[in-house]
C-alpha cells in the first residue's frame, strides 16, 4: 500500500484529460485554505451557493465542506454552529462545546471534509482516474456516504463497504446515493469489526480499477482534520472567550478513524489542550488491549488507526455503549425532554438543539464530563468536542434501547434514572493520564494491525514518532492547493 502521498504529479498526460472534462462539466475544486477560513475567501459565492440545496448533487456543494454553514446550511457564518453546554445538563462547572457536524452538506455529517481531502489528493495527483476506475469507502457508516457523495459529484464510481449491524439510517442513504444497491457492501458484524472491513477491501484491491480510500489510513483525513477541523474549534473557542480569561483544557473526540482527534494536535499546538481519546468500554482496545462489540457507532475499533498521533495524545477515556444509548432516548422522547426542562431546569432552546447529537456525539460529552471531573476544572475552563452527526441517522436505534434497558417503557422517571447514572453519576473510573509508557504500548499495539496485516513497511510505521512527521502532513497543504490551481486551471 502506498504509505503517504505527496503532492507532486504521478502522470501528467492522464491528469491533463481529467482536468480538461472538469472544466468542461464546470466542476469546481475548493482549496485547502478556502476550507480551513471560508468566511474570509468565499464570501463572494455566498449569493450563488444561495440557490444550490445542500442536500443535492451539485459540485458548488464542494464549497460547503466546511464547519461555517448556517443551521440552514446554506449561508456563512463567523462563528461555526456550536452548543455550548451548561451545568444543569452536565453536571460540572467546566463549559463544554461542542461544534456541530450536522452542518455539512449532503450527509450532514463532517465525515465529508476528509472524504473530499482523501479523494482529491489522489485526483490532483494523478493517482485517481475517476473515468475508469472505482472509488470505495470503507467506513462505518458516515464517511462512506460522505465518500459516495463525494465521488458522485466528482464523477466518479464510488462504493461503500461497511459492516451490516450499522443503522438502517445509513444504509437507506446510500441506497438513495449509489448508482447501484451493488455498490454497498456489507461486511459481517458491527460497529466494532473493521477488521471484515480491511478483508473484504483487500480482495476488492486485487482489481487495479478498486482504488481503496481507507479513513484509517489516508493521512489526508488526519491533515484536513487538524488544519480546517482544528481552526474552527479555534474559531469558537475565541469567540466564547472574549475578555480572556477562558482556557482550554482540553479536546475530546472519540477515536473513530483518528481523523477528528488530529484537531487536539492543533489547539494542543495553539492554545495548550490536552487530548482526550474516547472509545467503548465493551471494546476497550486502547485502555486495556481489549476487544468485544458494541454500539457508539462511528468509532471503529478493535485496532488503533495509521493516522492515529499516539504519542501526542495524553487521555484514554472508556465509556459504555449504555450512555449515548441511554441519552439518545432522553434527548429525543417527549418524556426525556420533559425531565430535562422541569427537573434540570434546561431551556426548552437548548433541548431543541440535542436532537443534532447523534451516538458519537453524545459519547464524546459523556467522555468531556469525565475528563472535567478528573481534572477538577472549574468555570473558566473549556473542553471542545464535536457532534460527529445528530439524532436523525439513528432514529431506528431508539426502539432497540427501549426494549433493551426498559422493557419498552419510558416516562420521566425512567428518564430521570437514565440521567442521574450516566450524566450525574459519571465517575472518573476507565480515565487512563498517558504516561510515556502508555502511549508506547498503544502505538506498538498498531503494529500487528500495519505491518503484519496490511504490508506497511516497518521503518515508515515507525516514522509515525516524530511529531515532525505529522506537522509535514499540514505544511503539505499549501503545495496540495498549487496543484489544484493547476488542475483547475488546465
Amino acid at each position: 500500500m502506498t504509505f503517504v502521498f505527496k503532492p507532486e504529479v504521478a502522470d501528467e498526460k492522464a491528469l491533463k484529460k481529467v482536468a480538461e472534462s472538469f472544466r468542461r462539466y464546470d466542476i469546481r475544486l475548493p482549496l485547502f485554505a478556502e476550507l480551513i477560513d471560508p468566511v474570509t475567501h468565499l464570501a463572494d459565492m455566498a449569493a450563488d451557493l444561495a440557490t444550490v440545496d445542500p442536500d443535492a448533487a451539485d459540485s458548488r456543494n464542494l464549497f460547503r465542506v466546511h464547519w461555517h454553514n448556517d443551521a440552514e446550511r446554506k449561508g456563512l457564518v463567523e462563528v461555526p454552529e456550536h452548543i455550548v453546554l451548561p451545568k444543569e445538563l452536565t453536571g460540572v462547572d467546566a463549559k463544554i462545546v461542542i461544534a456541530l457536524g450536522n452542518r455539512f452538506p449532503m450527509i450532514k455529517a463532517h465525515k465529508v471534509l476528509p472524504a473530499y481531502a482523501c479523494l482529491v489528493q489522489r485526483l490532483v495527483s494523478g493517482n485517481f482516474d475517476p473515468y475508469s476506475q472505482r472509488a470505495v469507502w470503507p467506513s462505518t457508516g458516515n464517511y462512506c456516504r460522505g465518500g459516495v457523495a463525494i465521488s458522485r459529484i466528482l464523477e466518479c464510481h464510488g462504493v461503500a463497504v461497511l459492516p451490516e449491524g450499522m443503522s438502517q439510517e445509513r444504509f437507506n442513504w446510500l441506497e438513495s446515493w449509489t448508482l447501484s444497491n451493488d455498490d454497498i457492501i456489507r461486511t459481517p458484524g458491527c460497529e466494532s469489526n473493521v477488521k471484515e472491513i480491511y478483508d473484504a477491501c483487500n480482495k476488492l484491491s486485487q482489481d487495479p480499477d478498486n482504488v481503496i480510500l481507507n479513513q484509517f489510513a489516508e493521512f489526508g483525513n488526519y491533515a484536513v482534520h487538524r488544519a480546517v477541523t482544528g481552526a474552527a474549534l479555534g474559531r469558537i473557542f475565541d469567540a466564547l472567550n472574549g475578555e480572556g480569561n477562558l482556557n482550554m483544557a482540553g479536546f475530546v473526540s472519540a477515536s473513530g478513524s483518528s481523523g477528528t482527534l488530529a484537531a487536539g494536535d492543533h489547539l494542543k499546538q495553539h492554545y495548550g489542550a490536552d487530548i482526550a481519546v474516547v472509545e467503548a468500554l465493551e471494546c476497550p482496545t486502547l485502555l486495556y488491549n481489549g476487544y468485544g462489540d458494541h454500539n457508539i457507532q462511528g468509532i471503529g475499533d478493535k485496532h488503533v488507526p495509521l493516522i492515529h498521533n499516539v504519542m501526542n495524545s495524553d487521555y484514554v477515556i472508556g465509556l459504555s455503549e449504555a450512555g449515548s444509548d441511554m441519552l439518545n432516548l432522553v434527548f429525543n422522547r417527549p418524556d426525556g425532554q420533559d425531565y430535562l426542562k422541569d427537573y434540570r431546569g434546561v431551556e426548552p432552546e437548548l433541548i431543541e438543539r440535542l436532537s443534532a447529537l447523534g451516538l458519537s456525539s453524545i459519547a464524546n460529552i459523556l467522555g468531556a464530563i469525565k475528563l472535567a471531573k478528573y481534572q477538577k476544572l472549574g468555570a473558566n475552563d473549556v473542553v471542545m468536542t464535536v457532534a460527529t452527526d445528530g439524532a436523525e441517522m439513528y432514529s431506528t436505534e431508539q426502539p432497540k434501547a427501549l426494549q433493551k434497558y426498559f422493557g419498552n417503557r419510558f416516562d420521566k422517571t425512567l428518564a430521570a434514572q437514565a440521567f442521574g447514572a450516566q450524566v450525574v453519576g459519571a465517575s472518573v473510573d476507565h480515565v487512563l493520564e498517558l504516561t510515556r509508557i502508555d502511549r508506547e504500548r498503544i502505538f506498538n499495539l498498531g503494529y500487528y494491525t500495519w505491518v503484519e496485516q496490511q504490508g506497511v513497511e516497518l521503518k515508515d510505521f515507525d516514522s509515525r514518532r516524530d511529531q515532525a512527521f505529522w506537522d509535514q502532513l499540514v505544511e503539505d497543504l499549501p503545495a496540495w492547493d498549487g496543484l489544484i490551481t493547476s488542475f483547475m486551471a488546465g
